[in-house]
């Protein structure tokens, strides 16, 4: 959607239009549903909290006042939810894993028939994913959140700059040097996995 488009959209979905406001949420609902799933790490928050962020648009978009800033807006909007829902739930259960033996060396796995090891390959995408997960919380909020913008919520660097009221420079050193603190952190937790 160019511009001018969207300019046309926003003043739609602000006049009431349901289309208008369908329109919006195909181009930005892939994003901020990817950008919900690194934050939270479930499906399951990644969709309540698309569907909250839809009916806080439906309420305040109204109000809005296009300056050519929409995705700014509305990814500040997306990370304020993320912050409150993460102070909501400061603990999550840790998953379950298929390669850890009990007291007499027995894996879950062992009992599981061997059409059904095809499994394993999606328990250990789960598995790094959780990695990815823990090695994102090691972030500081503001590198995590602009991380996320970044790749989960294709943002451009300027944009993030703005989200955060920085210079560009700062975002990008930010974003480089937490993706830099994420790879060590991977590596670590690789090294020491069994």
């Amino acid at each position: 959607m160019n511009t001018e488009q969207l300019r046309e959209t926003i003043a739609q979905a602000g006049a009431g239009d349901a289309r208008a406001y369908q329109r919006l949420l195909a181009g930005f609902g892939p994003r901020l549903y990817g950008y919900f799933y690194r934050a939270t790490g479930r499906h399951h928050d990644a969709e309540d909290l698309l569907g909250e962020l839809t009916l806080r648009l439906v309420r305040t978009l109204p109000m809005y006042r296009d300056q050519g800033r929409f995705e700014p807006w509305l990814f500040r909007i997306a990370a304020n939810m993320v912050r409150d829902r993460i102070r909501r739930k400061k603990t999550r259960p840790q998953p379950a894993s298929l390669s850890v033996e009990d007291e007499q060396g027995h894996s879950p796995s062992e009992g599981i028939p061997a059409r059904m090891r095809d499994v394993d390959a999606g328990v250990l995408a789960q598995e790094a994913s959780a990695r990815l997960e823990d090695a994102l919380q090691s972030l500081d909020e503001t590198t995590r959140q602009m991380i996320l913008m970044r790749h989960f919520g294709e943002m451009s660097f300027k944009d993030i700059a703005d989200m955060f009221q920085c210079p560009l420079g700062t975002a990008l050193a930010k974003v480089h040097r937490g993706m830099q603190r994420l790879r060590e952190e991977l590596e670590d937790r690789e090294g020491t996995s069994p």
